[in-house]
C-alpha cells in the first residue's frame, strides 16, 4: 500500500494548527490509508511546538512527525526541511493558515495514483480583498509570462510530488530560490487540481511585503535571465539613442550654427544616465551576492529536533 505525507509549515499558526488537524482528521485522514503528517515548525515565537507535539500525542501508530528548525528560514525552506525527514511514496504540502480545502489532497492523492508524479494545486478563485488579487495575479502573471511557462497564471501555493521528485529537490540544494519553481523546472508528468480559495478568517498573515519582494526577486533572478536582457535592452536602446542625439547635435552645429545648448539640458542627462547606470549595478549586485551566498555552502535549513512517537515507544 502506497503512503502519502503531508507536509506543513508552521510559523505562528498557534491558533490554526488544532483547527487545520481537527478538519483535515474529519474530512480526509480516515480515507487516505497509510498516512503521514509532518509539522515543521519555522522558528515560531509562539506556542506552536506545543501544539504540534499535542497533535503527535493524539494521532495513534506514530503517524505525525514534529520537526523543529534552529531559527526562521523561510517557507521554502521548512518545507525542504518536512519533505527531506518524510517517509511517504509521496509528499503534499498543505498551508496552515485554512484558506484552502483540506479535501483537494483526495483529489491530487488520485490524481498521482494515477501515475502523474506532480500535482499541482491551482487557485481558480479567492475571496481575499482586490489589492491583494491584483497584486497576486500580477505576480504569477509576469512568472508565467518571463520565467516558468508552466507556471498557472492563477497560482498555487500547494502541491503533491513523487518520491522521486523529493530526491531530485534534495540534490538541487538551492538557497534564495523559489520551491515551487524548482518542482516545475524538474519536469515530470503534471497534472492540475482547481480550489477556491478562502479569505484567512482566523489568525495574522506573516507574509510580509518584504518576503513578497524577495520571492519575486528570487524568482527572476534564479529562474530566468530576463534581468540581465533587461539590462542589455536599456544599455542597447542608450548607446543608439545617444549616437543619433549626437549626430544631430553635430550636424546643426555645422549647418544652422544653432550653439549647443547649456548646463540644464546636461544635467538631465548626466542625472538620468547615472540614475539608470545605478539601477543596472544593483541588478548585478544581486546575481553577485547570489553567486557568494552560493558558493559559501551553508545549508538552506537546519534542524534543531525531531519527534516521532515510534522512535520514542523504540527508545523506551
Amino acid at each position: 500500500m502506497s503512503k502519502i505525507s503531508i507536509v506543513v509549515p508552521v510559523y505562528y499558526n498557534s491558533d490554526t494548527l488544532m483547527m487545520l488537524y481537527e478538519d483535515m482528521k474529519e474530512k480526509i485522514l480516515h480515507k487516505l490509508g497509510d498516512y503521514e503528517l509532518v509539522f515543521v515548525d519555522d522558528g515560531s515565537g509562539d506556542d506552536s511546538w506545543k501544539i504540534m507535539n499535542r497533535i503527535r500525542e493524539a494521532e495513534p501508530d506514530g503517524r505525525v512527525q514534529c520537526v523543529k528548525l534552529s531559527r526562521n528560514f523561510g517557507e521554502h525552506a521548512a518545507l525542504l526541511a518536512g519533505l527531506s525527514v518524510c517517509t511517504g511514496d509521496c509528499a503534499v504540502t498543505k498551508q496552515a493558515d485554512l484558506q484552502e480545502d483540506s479535501e483537494i489532497i483526495l483529489e491530487m492523492y488520485d490524481s498521482w495514483k494515477k501515475g502523474n508524479k506532480v500535482v499541482l494545486a491551482v487557485r481558480k478563485e479567492r475571496d481575499e480583498n482586490a489589492v491583494k488579487k491584483f497584486f497576486a495575479h500580477m505576480y504569477y502573471v509576469i512568472i508565467h509570462r518571463f520565467v516558468q511557462d508552466k507556471m498557472p497564471v492563477g497560482g498555487c501555493d500547494c502541491y503533491l510530488i513523487d518520491r522521486q521528485v523529493i530526491e531530485v529537490l534534495e540534490r538541487l540544494d538551492e538557497k534564495n530560490s523559489s520551491l515551487t519553481l524548482q518542482v516545475l523546472w524538474a519536469g515530470f508528468q503534471t497534472d492540475s487540481v482547481y480550489f477556491h480559495r478562502k479569505d484567512r478568517e482566523v489568525g495574522k498573515s506573516r507574509w510580509t511585503l518584504s518576503k513578497k519582494i524577495k520571492l519575486a526577486m528570487d524568482s527572476m533572478m534564479s529562474f530566468s535571465y530576463a534581468p540581465i536582457r533587461f539590462m542589455s535592452g536599456v544599455g542597447t536602446a542608450f548607446f543608439i539613442i545617444s549616437l543619433l542625439m549626437m549626430i544631430e547635435v553635430i550636424v546643426e552645429k555645422f549647418t544652422v550654427g544653432t550653439p549647443i545648448l547649456g548646463w540644464a539640458s546636461l544635467m538631465c542627462v548626466v542625472l538620468f544616465s547615472f540614475g539608470t547606470m545605478m539601477l543596472m549595478m544593483g541588478m548585478l549586485g544581486e546575481y553577485v551576492w547570489r553567486a557568494l551566498d552560493a558558493s559559501r555552502n551553508r545549508p538552506p535549513f537546519l534542524i534543531d529536533e525531531v519527534i516521532n512517537t515510534s522512535e520514542e515507544k523504540k527508545k523506551k
